[in-house]
């Protein structure tokens, strides 16, 4: 039987790289989200390198309960997120993807996930059978190849390991946090498979609405990532079950010389 709910504080961390031109706009649709769940929350938005307007846009608007974190050098998205982790209040830790290809609705879904399983991590999925995609065959193939791949080295069995949106326990992300080193492509893995080998075992996976055209399969930025993906699963393998290096806590992460704490009021 679910237990009686508790009143949470939740973290959202969003990545951004050069979105000048939405993410204020894409922010306040987040936050018209959170207004309609039943936790206060603050909004991390970690800005990946100073390459646009992007810092700009945020101090200029009028944005409430949102921290920005900035420095200047692209660092990647993994390394972004970790970043946000890190300065995060609340005992709930999430993140999405600054683009909003996910569809903020499905928040409220996560947490009530999170809640009814009692889970330690809630991950959405693009496979989950209620998950509504737009989703070309090929990247659909990808996916499903790419999940066999994941199960195989690691045992993880969460068929959808890509998307961009998460959410943990605090207590997860104290133990699993000093342990990660990816920086860009691989982060989301990394992070489920050091919660593996801490003991995380109640993970689950939720529905998605994403809406992504992914047609130019092509295109230089499209197969550096999947190669990016693949070599930076390798490195984890390696350090996972060669090195047993994640089972040691090395608080490896530094952070930038220039790095820069907002909050917005």
């Amino acid at each position: 039987m679910l237990n009686v709910k508790q009143d949470h504080f939740l973290s959202l961390i969003v990545p951004a790289y050069k979105q000048e031109k939405i993410i204020v706009k894409n922010l306040r649709r987040l936050i018209k989200e959170l207004d309609l769940i039943r936790y206060d929350y603050e909004i991390i938005v970690v800005i990946d390198g100073e390459t646009d307007n992007s810092l700009e846009k945020l101090k200029e608007s009028t944005l409430k309960k949102v921290k920005i974190v900035s420095y200047k050098n692209n660092r990647g998205k993994s390394y972004a997120v970790r970043l946000g982790m890190s300065k995060a209040q609340g005992d709930y830790i999430m993140f999405v993807d600054a683009g909003m290809e996910i569809d903020p609705n499905g928040i409220s879904m996560l947490l009530e996930h999170m809640e009814w399983y009692e889970a330690d991590i809630i991950v959405g999925s693009k496979r989950h059978p209620a998950s509504k995609v737009n989703y070309n065959w090929q990247r659909k193939m990808l996916s499903f190849g790419y999940y066999y791949v994941v199960r195989f080295l690691f045992g993880v069995k969460v068929k959808d390991t890509q998307a961009g949106i998460k959410i943990f326990k605090k207590e997860v992300l104290e133990k699993v946090l000093p342990r990660l080193i990816e920086k860009r492509f691989a982060g989301d893995l990394e992070i489920l498979v050091v919660a593996k080998l801490m003991g995380f075992k109640r993970v689950f996976e939720a529905p998605i609405k994403l809406n992504y055209d992914f047609t130019d399969l092509s295109s230089a930025a499209t197969l550096g990532s999947i190669y990016g993906i693949f070599i930076d699963t390798l490195a984890i393998f390696y350090r996972s079950k060669i090195l047993g290096y994640y089972k040691k806590s090395h608080l490896r992460m530094v952070e930038p010389d220039d790095l820069k704490i907002i909050n917005l009021k």
